[in-house]
């Protein structure tokens, strides 16, 4: 493995989180039906059924999806699990912390009143009481089927074996510039939808994604050098709105340029190295709100006057249609591997 990429895992730290929810569900059996007469196993078979209220145990499902998102927001995928910044480790042990806390809190009040929930969603559901209680289980099972745990780890080489052992983890490690693009993009078509597709003014609200992903870009900037241009680019936009008020007119349409840009994996990554290259952020965000996002997107169109900073045969129009089939992007190592 190269001395790069041991560089890389030397400052990451691995996460992997478990966390257990019972789903309140048991199989549908055919004595559930009694004498009725049933399709065959070949042509078809039986589904599940409720024994609890699913309600009561979304608690769990949100908790475990802030986990998720904590992890999403300040690492990414690896190794199954999670990659984060050894630096932010603390950080994201003691908010684990405290959404396990919330975990077995929530976990304590649903087994106290479990017995009283089931009871209660077999009185809502007259007429099928038979089914639902045959398939009951106790509180203590339920227990076993109610965690949050998590492990943090650090992965390294054997001694000695640096320049031999683990092709298949050095083709992760080297990956992980295109993982980080991936889900930035991803993130950033989520955003556009939800936030700035269409508006003609926003809240400050709108910028919070955009802060997060400045952060997660910073925080891994050592995995690829095309990583901390992008985010300067994204602290650039962000230190030129207003700090109070409704975000309207050009200040706006750079934003919109800005996140239009984010959600192409193959822009994101020009720009970058654009960055890199020749074009200051102040510059590339110029370009980008000389353009109204409707003409940038309908005309599939860089506004006006990228050409004075990207080559022209680097030039590509920017596909604004979400369902759009993503591109595989290979990154060059530039050096770092």
């Amino acid at each position: 493995m190269t001395q790069a990429a041991i560089h890389i895992l030397d400052r990451l730290t691995a996460v992997n989180l478990n966390v257990a929810i019972w789903t309140a569900r048991t199989k549908l059996t055919a004595e559930d039906f009694g004498q009725a007469e049933l399709p065959p196993e070949e042509l078809a078979s039986l589904g599940s059924k409720k024994i609890c209220d699913p309600e009561k145990l979304r608690i769990f499902t949100a908790l475990k999806a802030r986990a998720v998102n904590l992890l999403e927001k300040t690492g990414m995928r690896f190794l199954g699990g999670w990659a984060i910044p050894e630096e932010k480790t603390e950080t994201v042990h003691d908010k684990f912390l405290l959404i396990r806390d919330e975990f077995q809190k929530a976990k304590a009040e649903f087994l106290a009143n479990y017995d009283q929930a089931v009871k209660g969603w077999i009185d809502t559901h007259p007429g099928w009481e038979r089914i639902i209680s045959a398939s009951t289980v106790s509180a203590e099972l339920v227990r076993k089927r109610l965690s949050f745990n998590w492990q943090f780890y650090k992965v390294v080489t054997p001694d000695g074996a640096a320049e031999t052992t683990g092709g298949n983890l050095l083709t992760e490690v080297e990956a992980l510039g295109d993982t980080l693009f991936g889900e930035i993009s991803r993130e950033a078509r989520t955003v556009w939808n939800k936030a700035y597709a269409g508006k003609t003014e926003i809240t400050h609200k709108a910028l919070s994604p955009l802060k997060s992903m400045q952060d997660k870009l910073s925080g891994l900037s050592f995995v690829e050098p095309r990583v901390a241009p992008l985010a300067d680019l994204i602290g650039t936009a962000l230190s030129s709105i207003p700090k109070r008020g409704l975000i309207s007119g050009p200040a706006l349409l750079t934003l919109q340029g800005l996140v239009s840009m984010l959600r192409d994996p193959a822009h994101l990554l020009e720009h970058s190295r654009t960055a890199i290259d020749r074009g200051s952020s102040s510059e590339i965000l110029e370009c980008l709100s000389r353009l109204s996002v409707k003409d940038y997107e309908a005309d599939g169109l860089q506004p006006e006057g990228l050409s004075d900073i990207f080559d022209e045969d680097d030039s590509q129009s920017i596909d604004s249609t979400d369902e759009a089939e993503e591109e595989t992007i290979t990154l060059d190592s530039l050096g770092l591997w």
